[in-house]
């Protein structure tokens, strides 16, 4: 007896059924931009309308660019910097107007009709080069711009002038700072009214006495607070200047062991034997880096930490760099005491303090 499968009145042959015919693409549904010219019109002067608007943005741009102060008398829009403010939203609605009108030309007056591609290899074949300028050219004149010349004429000008927004901010670029970088507050001091170190945010003269071993004290020069006592126009260390002076004038004090101290050469090739006062040594507070503010300290083996990127600086050895990405030593201020024991700056720095720079030379003051 065979035991093969055989239909009882549980089953039967399976019915041969036709599959779905394939419904093709729906009928295409023209645009009234695509049957009425009054429309279409309309449509272009729309997009030009948003080309135009661009233009007047960027016009905007360039007036604010040049009618709010950025300086010490900046104006204020509901607490904000007008500056600020003003050239980003006329430069965002610039860009923003221009992007709304591509869209809008592309979905009102493009060429609007669906198109079938065959799946084919991913090999390229010889012709490629030629298929794809065909697409191109296809594009062009699927976009009509050949022939709108209202559109073709406002995007360009928005696109013209948009381009004239960063190249008028080149002049942020200058002026050149010159010799800026080379000097500090610090060298202001005389022989006969050498630069007082006074603390940070108290600004009180230290005395060498006041520090014990391992001790670190932030500091400015006292000309930041005195200016008088050195001869200096006080509006000269006010509002953006005071900024400036701190940036490159920050200092840190640090008293360790005499012995302890590495003399080394300062950038001249001299001893820096006579740069410290009784285990005092002075550097700038500016990492080497890229001009975070530092001051960890650890006591023991007189290293100084970058919170930022871990750059590590042994202030017993001229500051060299002993870990981390700083490509050279903190620059070191020679320091003494005047007449009445008080810690002041011998000179300026002997070279720029915080990150190297292209034009930067050791031997050029």
């Amino acid at each position: 007896m065979s035991d093969a499968h055989t239909p009882d009145e549980h089953g039967g042959q399976v019915a041969n059924v036709a599959p779905i015919a394939d419904p093709g693409l729906p009928a295409h549904q023209w645009r009234p931009t695509d049957v009425d010219p009054g429309q279409e019109k309309r449509a272009e002067r729309q997009v030009a309308a948003l080309f135009g608007l661009s233009a007047v943005c960027v016009i905007l741009f360039l007036v604010s660019y040049f009618a709010f102060d950025i300086g010490d008398n900046w104006h204020v829009i509901g607490g904000f910097g007008a500056s600020t403010m003003a050239l980003g939203v006329t430069l965002g609605l610039a860009l923003l107007f221009i992007g709304v009108g591509v869209i809008h030309w592309a979905r009102k007056l493009m060429g609007d009709h669906e198109m079938v591609e065959m799946r084919h290899s991913a090999r390229s074949a010889d012709e490629d080069r030629a298929v794809t300028l065909k697409a191109l050219d296809d594009g062009i004149a699927e976009s009509g711009i050949g022939r709108r010349p209202l559109i073709r004429n406002s995007l360009l000008g928005a696109l013209g002038l948009v381009g004239i927004a960063p190249v008028v901010m080149l002049r942020d670029l200058g002026p050149l700072p010159g010799k800026k970088l080379y000097h500090t507050i610090w060298g202001d001091g005389t022989a006969d009214r050498p630069m007082r170190i006074v603390r940070d945010g108290i600004w009180t003269p230290i005395l060498a006495s006041d520090l014990e071993i391992g001790d670190l004290v932030n500091c400015q020069p006292d000309a930041l607070f005195n200016p008088e006592r050195y001869g200096i126009d006080p509006s000269e260390v006010e509002g953006v200047n005071l900024q400036i002076h701190k940036s490159k004038a920050s200092l840190i004090l640090l008293r360790m062991k005499p012995e302890d101290i590495k003399p080394g050469k300062d950038a001249n090739g001299n001893s820096r034997e006579n740069w410290d006062v009784n285990g005092i040594v002075a550097y700038s507070k500016i990492c080497t880096h890229v001009g975070c503010p530092i001051s960890l300290n650890e006591r023991t083996t007189h290293h100084l930490l970058c919170p930022c990127h871990q750059s590590t600086f042994d202030l017993a050895d001229s500051g060299k760099v002993v870990f981390g990405p700083a490509g050279r030593p903190l620059p070191q201020l020679p320091i003494t005491v005047d007449d009445e024991g008080y810690l002041v700056a011998q000179s300026d720095f002997d070279e720029p303090v915080g990150p190297s720079f292209w034009e930067r030379d050791y031997y050029e003051r």
